[in-house]
């Protein structure tokens, strides 16, 4: 049974004015049910929340405060699901409803929570309509846009493919829109090299978020897991079905075997950094070479307010060089950086030997 997850964008879901695309959406539900009824499964992640709340309440604009924005998606976000809710029982489905924040993916039992909810939903036979909890997130605990959401879920569910339905054809060597000799680029197998040789920017839609090189920066979050992406337009209901049928349609980012396992592409990708622990030449040449522990001698600095379990940024100079969960508080680190294990133990005898372990450590 495969599983594909869908993001569809704020521009795919309503129009310039905050309407609803009601005919576009249910012929994409259309193209999901006749999928599913073949024994395919998916997990739909749905921008415009706050796009609905800001129709239905009159607003000028896209607020920028997050009081208003968290008001608007308060007001929008059920009645976007309730239109889900709709559109999936004309075609015999049943939709569930499933709000995260980062906190539900950051926290490692609230992550194998929320994993094991939606792999029962999907067991079930419904269709998870995720988003982002809006109403209560700050700009501190949010994922950024619903692309690295979309992401996120397809890493945390083990899906086989990513689609990332937007208002465009796919990734293009420069916004079609301004440049007539711009072209869409069909396969990618590098995304950093795509983002340097392609002009990829952030424009975006008045009432969204994100933009193409989010979804290429997804694409390759996806990839560290194995999973192939593709971004293609949702203004045409029959790219979606070209697209689950494997023809060729929009951008599609190459992944070849993932390159972590799923704890580490939870640590990387889901768990944010409290802190950074700066570390010596060795250290660094040890972390990168010989899939290494970090022992508090490699340590030279200590940057940030960090628990033990805390997840901290490696760093050498300017580079990241790997992201791990801290053995030590911030405070005592500082104390012991720089000292051999037997020196440690003279401070703090039921310290461990490590800073970081090597099976608690990501090496970038």
């Amino acid at each position: 049974m495969s599983l594909t997850v869908i993001k569809l964008g704020s521009s795919v879901v309503v129009d310039d004015h905050g309407l609803l695309r009601t005919d576009l959406l249910a012929a994409l539900c259309a193209t999901v049910a006749g999928r599913h009824a073949e024994g395919e499964r998916f997990v739909l992640v749905s921008s415009g929340a706050i796009a609905r709340g800001i129709q239905q309440l009159g607003l000028p604009s896209r607020p920028t405060a997050i009081d208003a924005l968290q008001a608007a998606s308060a007001v929008g976000q059920g009645r976007l699901f309730r239109s889900w809710d709709d559109l999936f029982a004309a075609e015999g489905l049943i939709a569930a409803q499933v709000l995260l924040t980062l906190y539900d993916l950051g926290d490692r039992e609230a992550f194998v929570n929320a994993r094991r909810t939606l792999a029962k939903l999907v067991d079930m036979g419904t269709v998870p309509i995720i988003n982002e909890n809006d109403t209560t997130t700050t700009e501190e605990i949010s994922f950024g846009d619903n692309d690295l959401l979309a992401a996120q879920v397809a890493m945390m569910q083990g899906a086989d493919r990513l689609v990332l339905l937007t208002s465009t054809d796919g990734l293009f060597s420069a916004d079609p829109r301004t440049d007539p000799s711009a072209r869409l680029v069909r396969e990618i197998h590098d995304v950093e090299a795509a983002l340097t040789e392609n002009d990829v920017g952030t424009t975006t839609s008045s009432l969204g978020t994100g933009g193409m090189r989010s979804k290429a920066l997804a694409a390759d979050m996806a990839a560290a897991a194995g999973i192939p992406t593709v971004v293609a337009s949702g203004l045409r209901p029959e790219a979606l079905a070209r697209v689950l049928a494997g023809e060729d349609e929009g951008t599609r980012f190459v992944a070849g075997e993932a390159r972590w396992s799923s704890f580490k592409l939870w640590l990387r990708y889901a768990k944010p950094a409290r802190g950074t622990i700066e570390v010596d030449d060795g250290a660094r040449r040890a972390l990168s070479r010989d899939d290494t522990s970090l022992l508090p001698v490699g340590v030279v600095g200590v940057t940030g307010d960090f628990k033990v379990g805390d997840a901290v940024d490696v760093r050498h100079g300017d580079e990241l060089v790997a992201k791990g969960i801290s053995g030590y508080a911030s405070g005592a680190l500082r104390r012991v950086m720089g000292e051999r294990t037997e020196q440690v133990r003279e401070v703090f005898p039921r310290a461990p030997a490590e800073a970081v372990h090597r099976d608690r450590l990501v090496v970038l």
